[in-house]
């Protein structure tokens, strides 16, 4: 069955010290374009993630957020004493030459660039391991997500197709009767213009012959009714996005070669409709995967 490249995902672990929690959102794209944003310290382990998403979603505009909340990350910011001793020998020095009265001087050099040390933390492989099995998680529930919209998807393709057959239907019943018009009114033309008695029926009925052969629509009503057909058992297999766009392109064609070779207003009236819902189907395969 189809699936939707449209979706949303979460999933998220918490013990007492840290809580982990994973968002991945999706939207329809040619190929996987992936966006990662996760803490600096698990950064080297970002090839990873990629990975694991190519395998899982295959294609899609996606955007991964990781976000993890540690008590023992306010462990990893400490003071640069030296730094900050030096910043206040020099604030004091200038405060006394330019005769300044003596002020707190700890809020303005705790400001200062470097005055606090952000020490980075070798990476806890139990920990990458917890961050990966959460957005393993979060990817899998973005894919459930994705096979709900697919049915839904899936449902409205299928309406559109069908509306397709059965215009198609309309025009093979409409088919026989259009050629006998179109055979009545060209005799009938000649008759008007020089005489039924004038006619050499002989040759009248081999170009006939071959005028309607030249406006036969017998192989694209058998062509459509075929790619139709083919496309609603394609939506049966996996990731067929890009194989679907292409049966309509087909689908596409036949239909205009129906309306070129029509020369029936009905039948060009049930041609727009025709096309009118390829479109519609056009619109909606851009979100299949």
């Amino acid at each position: 069955m189809i699936k939707s490249m449209t979706g949303f995902g979460k999933s998220f672990s918490e013990n007492e010290n840290k809580k982990i929690s994973v968002e991945v959102r999706s939207l329809n794209s040619k190929q996987l374009d992936l966006g990662i944003r996760m803490p600096s310290v698990f950064k080297e382990k970002e090839n990873d993630i990629r990975s694991m998403a190519q395998r899982m979603l295959e294609r899609g505009k996606v955007d991964v957020f990781v976000l993890l909340e540690s008590s023992a990350e306010q462990k990893s910011i400490s003071l640069n004493k030296p730094l900050a001793k030096n910043y206040y020998k020099e604030l004091m020095f200038l405060a006394s030459e330019l005769n300044l009265a003596d002020n707190n001087y700890i809020e303005i050099i705790s400001k200062m660039p470097e005055v606090w040390k952000h020490e980075k933390n070798d990476i806890n492989e139990e920990d990458w391991q917890i961050v990966y099995n959460v957005v393993e998680k979060a990817l899998a529930d973005l894919n459930v997500f994705r096979d709900d919209e697919g049915k839904v998807l899936a449902k409205e393709l299928s309406s559109r197709i069908n509306k397709i057959t059965l215009n198609l239907s309309s025009i093979q019943k409409m088919d026989g009767l259009r050629v006998q018009h179109i055979r009545d009114r060209i005799k009938n033309n000649i008759n008007e213009v020089i005489g039924n008695d004038k006619v050499d029926n002989n040759r009248f009925e081999q170009e006939l012959i071959y005028y309607i052969e030249k406006i036969d629509i017998t192989e694209e009503k058998v062509r459509l009714k075929t790619h139709c057909d083919y496309f609603i058992k394609t939506m049966e297999e996996a990731s067929s996005g890009r194989k679907l766009g292409f049966i309509t392109q087909e689908i596409g064609r036949e239909i205009n070669t129906i309306g070129s070779k029509a020369n029936d207003a009905e039948i060009q009236k049930l041609v727009v409709e025709m096309k009118d819902e390829l479109e519609k189907v056009k619109e909606q395969l851009l979100n299949v995967l």
